[in-house]
């Protein structure tokens, strides 16, 4: 989080505008898909810093309107936390709707990133990944967690079966 918010810092900095290579950063790490936060619950209290709360977060599918999804996931508190440097646990859960017709804007690819979501400063990064039962005519989505080197089992799946609205 402070990476992006430094990158906005700097967009914003008419001096730095015209530096091709804070913007090219800022591509590269960014994912074009962002949730927006709902609520959340504390579940530990902290004296110093933010506590650890369970967030709940909604985003669109970008490919396939229509359809919406609600993700659950652990964020840790703390100073670490509160500054951004805390690695989050791996438990996240989700479930996807249909919430209008559902209108396929471009080609489907098994396993392609839906949404991600950095849950530490480097490496860990918390993934929504759709697939396309085409024989049940279903959409499958999972989320999961993964790290440079090793990931996690932790996993959760939603279904959206495509009818006519």
């Amino acid at each position: 989080m402070c990476i992006f918010w430094f990158l906005q810092q700097a967009l914003k900095d008419a001096a730095l505008r015209s530096q091709p290579i804070v913007l090219l950063i800022f591509l590269l790490i960014s994912t074009g898909v962002t949730a927006e936060q709902i609520g959340s619950v504390d579940t530990s209290f902290k004296l110093i810093g933010a506590n650890h709360k369970l967030v709940i977060e909604a985003f669109d599918d970008p490919k396939v309107k229509g359809v919406s999804c609600h993700l659950s996931r652990a964020k840790k508190g703390g100073v670490s936390g509160s500054l951004g440097l805390a690695e989050d646990t791996s438990d996240a859960s989700i479930a996807c709707r249909q919430v209008g017709p559902i209108e396929i804007v471009a080609a489907l690819v098994d396993g392609e990133k839906v949404f991600k979501k950095r849950t530490s400063v480097l490496f860990k990064t918390l993934q929504v990944v759709r697939f396309l039962d085409k024989k049940r005519n279903v959409l499958i989505y999972l989320v999961y967690s993964d790290k440079l080197i090793d990931g996690s089992p932790k996993n959760s799946i939603s279904t959206v079966p495509i009818r006519p609205w």
